[in-house]
């Protein structure tokens, strides 16, 4: 398993080297190699077991370490930048020849962002070059959002993870870019869009892609876990699994379910916020994954907010079932 810890140096030395490392962001967990290192970057797609045709997210330290690697930050996207950055938003921009075509499958724009966690902050401040770092887990599976998450899934591949304690946001970072001159954003995540729309107006929002996605994190199966996952109205569900005498767990957002063995079940918010529904659905997946069960019944949020973001996580989990 890998060495987990807080040690900037060490991290900073594994990167150059052309090695992998965990690191946190108010995220998700990332797998990180040096962007502008093709090598590095293999390394991450075979580590994850991730699709070529999938972009990744380049992550640096600020505005004017983002001009390295991209040709403009148009008007409309900077004020988004100005307003969210660091933190969980990416921008898709225009890139510079410097970034590698793998990092972009080939496309004409990068995903930048600039990520707020204090540990991965000091780490990209003293490197050289931007980090490339989707979620550190096998491809499709769940976001890790622990140190342990990662280590329980790539700790055989990777030397070393940064240890930054529990992801504050949970969910990935939202995606947006310009498309025919229009804001658009190209996948839900930690900045809802009424937030976005205050600073530019009307947006546009797209479908995640079965295939060739135009920005990472679109493809329309993902963040599953192992188990079957069934989407519904959980007392529906919860009546019809009994009958049938199947064994599952649940996974409610605010409702007890009463009926339901307590170590069977897992709240998101008793309080009904949407924030900390965010912050404990990927953690309360994978604890629902281990539990010996046949089948995980899951519900909606409601349509709004955060709510949105999450949803598209559930529905992209449940797709295939």
């Amino acid at each position: 398993m890998a060495e987990i810890g807080k040690d900037i140096a060490k991290a900073k030395q594994i990167l150059e080297a052309g090695d992998l490392v965990g690191i946190p962001t108010e995220t998700v967990y990332g797998l990180a190699g040096n962007a502008l290192d093709v090598n590095a970057v293999s390394k991450i797609f075979e580590t994850k077991n991730r699709p070529s045709f999938d972009p990744l997210i380049l992550h640096t330290s600020s505005v004017d370490r983002v001009l390295d690697f991209v040709i403009e930050v148009p008007d409309a996207l900077k004020v988004l930048a100005d307003s969210f950055w660091p933190g969980p938003l990416t921008l898709l921009l225009p890139r510079k020849s410097i970034v590698p075509d793998l990092v972009t499958s080939g496309l004409d724009t990068v995903a930048v962002r600039i990520p707020s966690h204090p540990l991965t902050k000091e780490l990209l401040s003293v490197l050289d070059f931007p980090l490339a770092a989707p979620s550190a887990n096998p491809f499709g599976y769940i976001s890790p959002t622990q140190a342990s998450h990662v280590n329980d899934q790539l700790g055989s591949k990777v030397n070393y993870i940064l240890d930054g304690g529990p992801c504050e946001v949970g969910l990935e970072s939202t995606i947006v870019g310009l498309e025919n001159g229009e804001v658009t954003v190209y996948r839900l995540g930690g900045i809802d869009l009424r937030s976005i729309e205050d600073k530019v107006g009307k947006i546009r929002q797209i479908a995640h892609s079965t295939s060739n996605p135009k920005a990472p994190g679109l493809l329309q199966s993902h963040y599953s876990p192992t188990k079957p996952f069934v989407l519904g109205e959980l007392d529906k569900l919860i009546e019809t699994y009994s009958n049938k005498g199947i064994e599952f767990a649940v996974m409610s957002f605010s409702d007890s379910h009463e009926s339901v063995e307590k170590n069977r079940k897992i709240i998101l918010s008793p309080n009904a916020d949407l924030h900390e529904a965010a912050k404990n659905l990927f953690a309360s997946m994978r604890i629902l994954d281990s539990m010996d069960v046949s089948v995980i019944l899951a519900e909606l949020l409601p349509e709004e907010g955060l709510g949105r973001a999450v949803n598209d996580r559930l529905r992209r989990a449940a797709v295939q079932q």
